[in-house]
């Protein structure tokens, strides 16, 4: 079981930079614009359809990392979970030019905490995959799979 508390201490931790906020407002989120950036900058994503993108949003918890003074997304993630066992977090995108500044680990930290308080009986875990990203969710208390000759996977993309 993750415990809540940590990841409120991860949050306290990594507060979001005074210029954004995080949001799970699904009125506030810029599906285009996310479409755009996951389709055409993020290697797990590149090409992506607009259709796919759409029924992911609609089967999942997503959340926007917004300027404060403008309101521009600036960022996204993207939560698959049953809100008492298990999560996956993917997705997750920093614009260009809001990187460099500490947001991706605080956004995701904000992410997570609020899935947490989603939650009434806790989640026991939450997986994610990255290829270059490991030092900014180890922050976090990510770490490697303790047993991945228990995991299993179909489907290799």
């Amino acid at each position: 079981m993750i415990d809540t508390q940590e990841l409120l201490d991860a949050t306290a931790r990594h507060p979001l930079p005074p210029e954004y906020v995080c949001s799970a407002d699904p009125g506030r989120f810029d599906a285009d614009l996310v479409h755009h950036w996951l389709s055409t900058d993020a290697y797990w994503a590149l090409g992506r359809t607009r259709e796919a993108q759409a029924q992911m949003l609609d089967g999942s918890l997503v959340y926007g990392a917004y300027e404060k003074e403008s309101g521009a997304q600036v960022g996204c993630a993207r939560v698959v979970t049953d809100l008492a066992a298990f999560a996956y977090l993917c997705d997750v995108y920093i614009a260009p030019g809001a990187r460099g500044r500490g947001l991706g680990t605080s956004f995701v930290a904000a992410v997570l905490a609020d899935v947490a308080g989603r939650a009434p009986h806790g989640v026991r875990r939450v997986l994610l995959a990255t290829d270059d990203a490991h030092g900014v969710y180890a922050k976090l208390g990510f770490t490697p799979l303790p047993h991945p000759e228990q995991w299993m996977v179909l489907g290799n993309s």
